[in-house]
């Protein structure tokens, strides 16, 4: 069965205004809800935000601001998918 992005919701989204590391919770036709780590948005000089990036290796600032969201996407993730 081929992908269909029509399928593909993003439930919840966080973004690092300092790295442009966005986090997400996605569920694809009704399946489970998954984190995803990833893309990267930059901003242009000119303020705009460019084209997706992937994530790439985490600096100590994405590890940092992940560490003080945790909770939150943790919380966000097991209230979608329950306990196990």
């Amino acid at each position: 069965m081929p992908y269909d992005p029509d399928k593909d919701k993003t439930l919840k989204q966080w973004q690092s205004e300092e790295t442009g590391l966005v986090v997400s919770i996605h569920q694809y036709d009704g399946g489970e809800a998954k984190l995803q780590i990833g893309p990267r948005i930059l901003k242009r000089k000119d303020g705009a935000d460019r084209a997706p990036v992937k994530a790439g290796r985490l600096t100590v600032e994405d590890v940092l601001w992940l560490y003080d969201i945790i909770d939150e996407v943790k919380d966000e993730l097991t209230s979608r998918v329950g306990p196990r």
